[in-house]
């Protein structure tokens, strides 16, 4: 057994070798060296740019914007969240109540502090507390039991081909 584990050894190494000497032509070069004396480290990551809102938009045209923002979310928590809660209420949103949830779901840098104001996991800034968010602590609470495994489908409209 000493014997085989031994060749598995050897060959694991001459794979490894192999591999590095096709990753880069000298294989030394692979290893990490400290920065050039006249390179500075980076100091922090870039800064995310201020969200601006859209100008000149149409209602119809800020409530299919928001629809596929809250559905594409890079966080599949939020995006079940988000686009179930669209689904829902969207369509039934005057247009002050489409400005609170535009800034709801975009004004925040981060992603998982929106998801922790839904569900409670942290108090909500009294910047986004507001009547859409206490709709949205609402619907994530799920008191219905809906299924929201899936996001909804999306609605047919007219004239409009997919």
């Amino acid at each position: 057994m000493a014997a085989s584990m031994g060749r598995i050894f050897h060959r694991s190494v001459t794979l490894f070798h192999r591999f590095t000497t096709f990753c880069c032509q000298v294989p030394h070069q692979c290893i990490l060296r400290p920065l050039a004396s006249n390179a500075n480290p980076p100091v922090s990551e870039p800064a995310i740019p201020e969200w601006k809102q859209p100008t000149n938009e149409t209602v119809d045209l800020q409530r299919a914007r928001l629809l596929y923002q809250s559905r594409k979310r890079g966080m599949t928590e939020n995006g079940l969240l988000l686009s179930t809660f669209a689904d829902k209420y969207l369509n039934s949103f005057n247009k002050e109540e489409l400005q609170l949830y535009d800034v709801l779901i975009n004004k925040p840098n981060n992603d998982w502090d929106l998801f922790h104001w839904m569900v409670g996991h942290k108090p909500t800034p009294k910047e986004y507390d507001n009547t859409i968010m206490d709709r949205l602590k609402e619907h994530a609470c799920n008191n219905d039991m809906e299924s929201r495994i899936t996001q909804p489908s999306l609605p047919e409209r007219e004239g409009r081909e997919y």
